[in-house]
């Protein structure tokens, strides 16, 4: 029996004042009826192969606060990064190509980082994205854009979170592949490819652990509003010195 998700969205917006829709991801390897494909014309290929519907697999959570749509691993071949998180492809196959190389000379990652990463354990056929309102399968990994009042509220709700760096898609393989909860800092490939605003992070929350989040929220939000008033009226006496 699927969770109630049109309200567990809804909860999560109206608890942690959300100011885009949490996303729903899901990845396999059949087709669903009634889930149409991302459609957009592909760039010409650069010198080492790559292309794709979008310039990075994390441009399509973006997309997703709108609309539902299957991507193939195609639509995801121009972020060499993204492909190796998302279990697309090896880090043998992507080792080698430009964008890797690029944010290596930068420093902007240290080489041997890459073994390490976490990814997807297993290539699928169709990641699917959408609205978590309006989604008609079980997700693998609802993603939020958060603020750090936001991450300090999922913080206290669960005792502890994950908190990650660069480069940010791996969180979908942490909440996918170990079921935790965490929220990445971001990276500027991401807030480049994305426009991301510089305020927000990304929270991936694997979907087993939806229900006591949203449980768990309802009690932090009622305490931060009570321990908020009790700090603004206390404040208050310092405003009447003068």
């Amino acid at each position: 029996m699927m969770n109630n998700y049109k309200q567990i969205s809804a909860d999560l917006v109206q608890l942690l004042g959300l100011s885009s829709s949490p996303v729903a991801m899901s990845f396999g390897n059949e087709a669903v009826p009634g889930i149409p494909y991302f459609e957009s014309d592909y760039p010409p290929p650069t010198p080492d192969g790559r292309t794709g519907a979008v310039s990075a697999g994390c441009v399509f959570w973006m997309e997703a606060e709108t609309k539902t749509f299957a991507t193939v691993p195609a639509d995801h071949g121009n972020c060499s990064v993204g492909c190796l998180t998302h279990g697309l492809k090896s880090l043998e196959e992507v080792a080698e190509n430009a964008d890797v190389q690029a944010v290596c000379e930068a420093d902007w990652v240290n080489p041997e980082i890459f073994p390490s990463i976490p990814v997807v354990k297993t290539k699928s056929e169709f990641i699917r994205y959408g609205p978590l309102a309006d989604t008609t399968i079980v997700p693998d990994v609802i993603l939020l854009r958060v603020i750090p009042k936001q991450a300090m509220q999922i913080q206290s709700a669960l005792g502890q979170v994950r908190f990650e760096g660069k480069p940010q898609c791996h969180v979908v393989a942490l909440a996918k592949e170990h079921g935790e909860i965490v929220i990445s800092t971001g990276c500027m490939l991401s807030r480049a490819r994305t426009r991301m605003s510089n305020n927000e992070m990304t929270c991936a929350i694997p979907e087993s652990q939806l229900g006591d989040l949203v449980v768990s929220l309802r009690k932090v939000c009622e305490s931060d509003l009570a321990v908020a008033s009790y700090a603004a009226n206390d404040s208050h006496r310092f405003s009447l010195r003068l």
